[in-house]
């Protein structure tokens, strides 16, 4: 299949990090790559249930080519930390990612919140990110910023 054809066949890539716990306050983050909107939508939703997530009340922000570097260069090593805000007339979304130096923890820490503008109320996904993890998504961020500019 070629790669026109493949690209036809799933428009849409993406990657997800899977934190469920026993507490049952785990979260996921799903990166996906939107090539007709040029975009990286990033999703979190809060653990539901066992094995469960409620993407009914998900999170998401666009990302663009300046949010791509802001987290490329955090995983990367170049910076400690990552943060990203998106204000709307609906709602404030913010991104954050973390390095920890503790061998006791996960090296990275990722959070993404939203505040309703109307209601004031905030919601949070907390998950902690390995390096395997982390290598997969500098991956893809890599590829996603080769594929919006076009190389």
């Amino acid at each position: 299949m070629n790669e026109k054809a493949a690209s036809a066949a799933k428009p849409n890539a993406e990657y997800a990090i899977y934190k469920p716990n026993g507490r049952g306050n785990g979260g996921v983050v799903r990166f996906e790559f939107n090539r007709a909107k040029g975009a990286v939508f990033v999703d979190a939703a809060m653990q539901s249930g066992e094995k469960q997530f409620d993407w009914e009340s998900k999170i998401t922000m666009k990302w663009g080519l300046n949010d791509l570097g802001v987290v490329l260069a955090t995983l990367q090593g170049r910076q400690d930390q990552a943060k990203l805000f998106h204000q709307s007339e609906k709602a404030n979304s913010a991104y954050e990612l973390s390095f920890r130096d503790d061998p006791q923890k996960a090296p990275f820490l990722m959070s993404m919140s939203r505040q309703e503008a109307a209601s004031k109320s905030v919601k949070k996904v907390m998950i902690p990110v390995t390096y395997a993890e982390a290598a997969i998504l500098e991956t893809a961020l890599r590829a996603a910023i080769t594929r919006l500019i076009g190389w």
